[in-house]
């Protein structure tokens, strides 16, 4: 009984080992490093999405980056307002521009006049000065993009009629429209091309654009992807539409044109004239500073300079 057990365990040994040995440790062995290969490379991918979450820093200046990122809800406006001016300037870059087109100005005021108050008058206007070179930009960007748009949308509409898809129509006017259309409808392609969902991604564009006609546009494209239709008719009817818009908003600023020349001639001339006295004969300007109602005078004066401003600029303000 003894000797066929130890035969059967002499042959399933035989069997076994060879088998472990030859077999099972090498597939296991390929089965580790497989999984080890796997992990690495989910590693990797998780770092490189982690990668594409993180945000530009929004200075160099690690001490201004943090304070910057604290403020979200103040500097989210601003950033915006960068973003469509379409300027390579971080917001770091913009809050530092602010605080030099403030000091260099104050410090000059002061060496002239001597007189604390006229320098932090100078230092209050001149800080606003990067705010509206950046402003400028935008509103030149944005009339630039509207007066490019409908060809852009013609050209999409030429595409589909050509048998081409939406998408293939949007690269083409990526390609070969100027900017600042080209960046724009660039971005929106990348970002619909690498998995955004293009609802999204059109829903981001008209979000980007501070327009009427782009809000139509991807309201319009949305709206036949949920209903169907002929998307080139659409778009030929809403460049028509975004053109005869166009003329008359060209109408509007020619015929409110003197009105708001008037309204920047009013608005920079006490500043200026102030400004020019200081230089001149600060001592004359001396006795409206020191006097206490010299200084009250300064501050209705500025209220009253603020609130005309405003009024002129809603009186040229013409909606269309």
């Amino acid at each position: 009984m003894i000797a066929p057990l130890i035969v059967f365990v002499l042959v399933l040994g035989i069997i076994l080992l060879p088998y472990t040995l030859l077999v099972s440790r090498p597939e296991e062995r390929e089965q580790r490093e497989l999984k080890k290969r796997l992990k690495t490379s989910m590693e990797a991918k998780h770092a490189r999405l982690g990668l594409l979450k993180v945000t530009e820093p929004l200075s160099s200046i690690g001490l201004l980056n943090g304070l910057l990122n604290s403020a979200g809800r103040l500097t989210r406006p601003l950033e915006k307002l960068l973003e469509q001016s379409g300027l390579k300037m971080t917001l770091g870059t913009f809050v530092l521009a602010s605080g030099c087109a403030a000091v260099v100005p104050a410090t000059i005021v002061f060496l002239f006049s001597r007189s604390l108050i006229a320098t932090a008058i100078a230092a209050s206007c001149c800080v606003f000065t990067p705010y509206m070179y950046v402003r400028r930009s935008r509103t030149k960007r944005v009339l630039k993009f509207e007066e490019l748009f409908p060809e852009a949308v013609d050209l999409i509409a030429r595409a589909l009629r050509a048998g081409h898809t939406f998408q293939t129509g949007l690269s083409m006017v990526a390609e070969e429209i100027p900017e600042p259309i080209r960046e724009e409808f660039k971005l929106l392609f990348d970002r619909q091309n690498f998995g955004m969902p293009l609802p999204e991604a059109l829903r981001s564009f008209a979000e980007r654009i501070p327009l009427l006609d782009a809000k139509f546009f991807a309201t319009a494209v949305l709206t036949q992807r949920e209903a169907g239709g002929n998307l080139a008719e659409v778009l030929d009817n809403l460049s028509s539409v975004i053109r005869e818009r166009f003329k008359v908003k060209r109408q509007v600023r020619v015929i409110s044109a003197h009105g708001r020349i008037t309204g920047w001639v009013l608005s920079g001339l006490p500043p200026t004239l102030a400004v020019i006295f200081m230089m001149v004969s600060s001592k004359h300007m001396q006795t409206l500073f020191n006097d206490p109602l010299g200084i009250k005078l300064i501050f209705v004066a500025i209220f009253l300079q603020v609130l005309g401003t405003l009024i002129i600029r809603k009186i040229v303000n013409i909606e269309y």
